[in-house]
């Protein structure tokens, strides 16, 4: 690895004090070494980026590259029957091939939209491909094989052995994890407590203690589930994962969308992270999570698309903004800020996947997952005077993506993902799509 110094650029610091200031940052290695006004360093590559903004790396905190290439096969449906009808037989279709475009063409749109990290829930097979691919990219990811013993309705290829299924885990954990000095990291992810028994659970509650590693699972994102699991387990969806003990501080649930007061004191008693999936909510008509509620009560919150096929993409600046005005209806225009915002894409995302001493802010000894925007077009003008944090959450999009950092290398810039041929991808996503149609007829 070199280093690189980039120059005069707008530096949206999200440190502590939040520092917005005109200056230089230098990149050694996969570190940010200095941070000021005017540096006197000489580095392999200087970038020029005067009138440009500085941002920490957009942190998503719930993805499925898995079901990428099922972009537009599943529109204008409620939940359980997304997952039935459409989702969960295109999964059980999966070859290794179709997983590794699948999560590609994911990662590519991903990174020109400036995500340098995300938290990743992949299908019952194949995940080792998937791991090739993020392995490939560059981007910083946290991600495991999806596990399902349980359910209804569940296509043969998904049902699996519960000895099998905590087996392929471990075996993808040890030997995935840490991978790329730390860049890619294992998870623990039970798909939800309607497709889990409550012997993987707790098995997958003692893995993650021995391991030291995540669970990253779905909770409450819709009425019909929670009924689902009322029913089979006598109570709601996080008092019975409390109940059994895997509410802790590791526990990564995407959208709480429906909780009761009992849940969020659980929530917040326990340290359990929440991530917050506006598109795909509203896609679904899932519901708008309070969000408001679950930051007042210091619960760490971060942001995430979910998958192409409910969202239909996975560009944070859309999710920044729908979590910025979805709350402005049922609580006011002044609730959910840009500021507040787009710390939850970054600093409430690293906090979100326990890596906030390493990544969502420009500090120095942090990972340089750096964004740096062109702010300068149509839609972000006038710039006189204008908040920045107003300018990035409210009027920028991925358009305005310049040059994109992941842990001291360029893996963007001129409009190109530099790790991953687009023609390519894109011609074989449409191949592997093609073919998992025909396999499921």
């Amino acid at each position: 690895m070199g280093s690189i110094l980039i120059r005069q650029a707008q530096i949206v610091t999200m440190n502590e004090s939040e520092e917005v200031f005109i200056g230089d940052v230098l990149v050694e290695n996969n570190k940010i070494t200095k941070i000021g006004v005017q540096l006197d360093d000489v580095a392999d590559r200087e970038i020029d980026a005067r009138g440009k903004t500085l941002l920490p790396g957009f942190i998503q905190t719930h993805i499925h590259l898995c079901q990428t290439i099922f972009r537009g096969r599943a529109d204008d449906m409620e939940l359980m029957d997304w997952l039935r009808k459409r989702i969960w037989p295109l999964e059980a279709a999966h070859d290794e091939e179709s997983i590794y475009y699948s999560a590609l063409l994911g990662i590519g749109e991903l990174i020109s939209s400036g995500t340098t990290t995300i938290c990743d829930m992949e299908t019952v097979h194949h995940t080792d491909s998937a791991f090739q691919a993020m392995a490939q990219s560059g981007l910083r990811v946290i991600s495991g094989k999806v596990m399902m013993d349980h359910g209804d309705d569940v296509p043969e290829p998904l049902q699996e052995k519960t000895d099998e299924s905590l087996q392929k885990s471990v075996d993808l954990l040890e030997k995935w994890n840490g991978f790329g000095g730390g860049r890619i990291q294992y998870a623990f992810c039970p798909r939800f407590v309607v497709s889990c028994t409550e012997r993987l659970l707790t098995e997958v509650r003692d893995l993650s203690a021995r391991y030291h590693v995540k669970v990253h699972t779905h909770a409450s994102e819709n009425r019909g589930e929670i009924a689902l699991v009322e029913q089979e387990r006598g109570m709601r969806n996080i008092v019975y994962l409390d109940h059994i003990g895997l509410a802790n501080p590791r526990l990564i649930l995407a959208h709480c969308v429906w909780l009761s007061e009992e849940e969020k004191q659980i929530l917040h008693k326990r340290g359990v992270k929440v991530t917050h999936c506006p598109g795909s909510n509203m896609k679904l008509s899932s519901g708008i999570a309070e969000i408001p509620d679950l930051m007042n009560r210091h619960i760490h919150v971060g942001i995430g698309a979910d998958g192409a096929p409910c969202n239909n993409n996975l560009d944070m600046f859309q999710e920044m903004r729908l979590t910025a005005l979805m709350q402005k209806v049922p609580h006011g225009p002044t609730v959910m800020d840009a500021r507040t915002v787009l710390r939850m894409a970054t600093m409430g995302g690293a906090e979100v996947l326990g890596m906030s001493k390493e990544i969502g802010s420009i500090e120095v000894g942090k990972k340089a997952d750096l964004v740096l925007l062109d702010l300068n077009d149509y839609h972000t003008f006038p710039s006189y005077d204008v908040d920045v944090y107003s300018r990035v959450v409210y009027s920028a999009g991925r358009s305005n993506v310049d040059t994109v950092l992941i842990d001291g290398q360029i893996v963007f810039e001129n409009k190109q993902v530099r790790t991953i041929d687009r023609h390519i991808v894109m011609h074989e996503s449409d191949k592997s799509i093609k073919r998992l149609l025909t396999r499921i007829g």
